[in-house]
């Protein structure tokens, strides 16, 4: 059977997380330490879920690193029907700082911290002996501090640590997989269906909603998070999301992301996810 249909037929074994997805087997707060040691010694790899506490628009949760988590699960549970194991860290809930230091309830982190935060808990695994780390990474403002604790650890320990930008991989794969073009962007997907997918106990998808119109910057429309248009190019400005997405809306209309979606964008992100824990096993 092609790896991506296993793939997909181990995710819908595992069902919605918080539900019968949090297996013990994989997530290490679940497990003794003894069990945990035995692993790590006989080559198992950790997977570190990570994302971020913010607004999605008002149909969706705040905290992507939910869904982090969950894409984690099934990718220790795919890796090991492939015969690799593979162990799951408890997810950093906070992101990086960039567009939503103004969310109630939304809690992000400097660059400097998050970046200092990745390197030590991946240094901390390396001195307790474990060579074979994955950073599942789901908050866009988050991708520039991982890449730079990737290359510290590798000067500092010789070794490659690669990193899933999640939502930067799923908006890739959006199109291909048949999805709308409206609901492509912040507050809609692939975040938007994925969460479907995976959480649909957590979604309100009678809440999903097009985009409101986003007042002029410096007598400027606004073009993107972080850029206004002049004379027929972007330049950049800080920004606040809800100065270029009112109530989390960036996508034209959220209202086309569907479960069946997600679930397609979660087995391409879980095959490329179990693919990389049986590299890393077969070259270390």
């Amino acid at each position: 059977m092609h790896r991506s249909r296993r793939a997909g037929a181990v995710a819908d074994r595992a069902g919605h997380a918080g539900v019968t997805s949090a297996s013990p087997t994989h997530r290490i707060a679940e497990l003794t330490a003894p069990e945990v040691a035995a692993r790590l010694a006989a080559g198992a790899a950790v997977l570190f879920p990570m994302g971020s506490l913010e607004t999605h628009g008002p149909q969706a949760p705040m905290g992507d690193y939910l869904l982090a988590e969950a894409l984690a699960d099934r990718m220790a549970a795919a890796a090991a029907a492939e015969g690799t194991d593979a162990l799951v860290l408890p997810a950093i809930p906070f992101g990086g700082v960039d567009y939503f230091s103004y969310v109630p309830g939304g809690v992000v982190l400097s660059p400097a911290i998050l970046q200092a935060v990745v390197e030590e808990t991946c240094e901390t695994l390396i001195r307790t002996g474990t060579r074979r780390i994955l950073i599942l990474n789901g908050h866009a403002g988050s991708i520039a501090p991982v890449d730079a604790a990737a290359r510290m650890l590798r000067r500092r320990h010789a070794l490659l640590v690669p990193a899933m930008h999640l939502w930067r991989i799923a908006g890739g794969l959006h199109a291909e997989l048949g999805g709308s073009p409206a609901s492509f962007g912040h507050g809609g997907d692939p975040v938007w269906s994925v969460a479907l997918a995976l959480r649909p106990d957590l979604c309100r998808p009678e809440a999903a909603r097009e985009k409101r119109a986003v007042p002029p910057i410096l007598g400027l429309p606004v073009a993107n998070f972080g850029t206004l248009r002049v004379a027929g190019v972007e330049l950049n400005i800080p920004m606040e999301v809800e100065e270029v997405a009112p109530g989390g809306v960036a996508c034209a209309d959220s209202r086309p992301g569907n479960a069946a979606h997600g679930a397609r964008i979660v087995a391409r992100l879980v095959e490329a996810g179990a693919a990389m824990l049986s590299q890393l096993r077969a070259v270390a």
